[in-house]
């Protein structure tokens, strides 16, 4: 349901007057992340592969009285990622956050049954698009620092019983091993970077997925007890958190918010 109150800037984490870059801006926890910052008086730049979308989250902030642009790019683009930076440094001339947050399932198949293009372009979507979001963000935030969430997933990282996902799985995997290696890097320029591993999330992710009918091979039935699983919004909080002076010294760290599903 969309929020209905007004944008403010109250102080939290020295958030307000920053400026943010979100892809995978236009639902899910992009969505709730944007109008989350935007609240908290952060102008946002809203990155997305379908422009139409972003635009409405834009409308949504704008009418509320927040800041915020829109950038239509697929992030496994070097240059459609790089016009996104110029864009936003064009507008305000700063970078402060970055949320790495765009993604797809891609191809959900047995490992036999999975193209070596399928497998392709679920790494080119996920992890060279997370390395292309970092990599063009760091000259700006070296300027004055600032903060890098990446969104991963459960899967590949805590749980690997969702059949069929393996090259999701191994995106995911690969999304946290980068951040880690970033933190360290990145340190010395007061640039942080952290994971947030999330459970299920309601998205745009389903439009791009392909189930096969070769899974039921494959699978091996698990039962879960009735859990709450996180919201997107809840999910914003953390980022919020993560992207504010108030996780100063909170870096190369994986965050995991599932309602402990994983743990299962």
């Amino acid at each position: 349901m969309e929020q209905t109150n007004t944008i403010h800037t109250g102080e939290y984490g020295g958030l307000a007057g920053k400026t943010a870059l979100i892809t995978g801006a236009s639902s899910g926890i992009g969505k709730a992340a944007a109008l989350r910052l935007a609240k908290l008086g952060v102008k946002v730049c809203l990155v997305d592969i379908r422009k139409e979308y972003a635009e409405d989250v834009q409308e949504i902030i704008m009418r509320k009285g927040g800041e915020a642009i829109v950038a239509e790019a697929d992030i496994s683009d070097p240059e459609q990622v790089k016009e996104a930076y110029a864009k936003l440094q064009a507008t305000w001339g700063r970078l402060d956050i970055v949320l790495a947050n765009a993604g797809i399932n891609g191809k959900i198949a047995p490992i036999e049954d999975l193209e070596p293009e399928e497998w392709d372009a679920t790494l080119q979507t996920n992890l060279k698009g997370t390395f292309l979001t970092v990599k063009y963000a760091v000259p700006l935030l070296k300027e004055n620092g600032g903060s890098i969430v990446i969104t991963s997933s459960i899967n590949g990282t805590r749980i690997f019983k969702n059949f069929g996902f393996t090259a999701y799985s191994s995106s995911k995997a690969g999304q946290a091993a980068f951040a880690k290696m970033a933190a360290l890097e990145l340190a010395r320029y007061k640039i942080r970077v952290n994971v947030i591993c999330p459970g299920s999330i309601d998205t745009n992710i389903e439009d791009s997925t392909e189930r096969t009918p070769e899974l039921e091979a494959i699978r091996i039935p698990v039962e879960y007890p009735e859990t709450s699983m996180p919201l997107a919004d809840q999910v914003a909080d953390l980022l919020v958190f993560l992207g504010s002076d108030l996780s100063s010294h909170v870096t190369g760290t994986e965050v995991y918010i599932d309602g402990a599903e994983s743990l299962l």
